[in-house]
């Protein structure tokens, strides 16, 4: 997830909390095989719902306190914030369109 924005414990309520947009959160290692496996369907999720969400990444190897107080416990996991709280959460590798409907459906039902 080389070209998706990090986020850490330092950034993470600018980018994640106070974000103006909605924003999908991957959870993830550099050593989880199905983390990497996704990692260019985010991308690719990145890139075309440019205008409707927002998406980065957070090593949870590096921010694990993160990945507690989210309830985070297999990886990876994604969760779509909106206004700083949780509308969603996804878990596993699944072909893209699958999480993309997830995402929409998400923000439907958010809304």
């Amino acid at each position: 997830m080389a070209s998706l924005k990090a986020v850490n414990a330092t950034n993470f309520d600018l980018e994640v909390v106070e974000s103006t947009k909605i924003v999908l959160v991957a959870f993830s290692s550099p050593g989880c095989t199905p983390c990497k496996a996704i990692a260019p369907i985010l991308e690719e999720i990145a890139g075309e719902m440019k205008g409707i969400i927002k998406v980065v990444t957070l090593n949870v190897d590096e921010d694990p306190e993160l990945r507690v107080q989210f309830g985070v416990r297999p990886i990876p996991t994604l969760k779509i914030f909106d206004s700083g709280k949780v509308a969603g959460t996804f878990i596993g590798a699944k072909p893209k369109s699958v999480i993309v409907d997830w995402i929409y459906q998400t923000i439907a039902d958010w809304s």
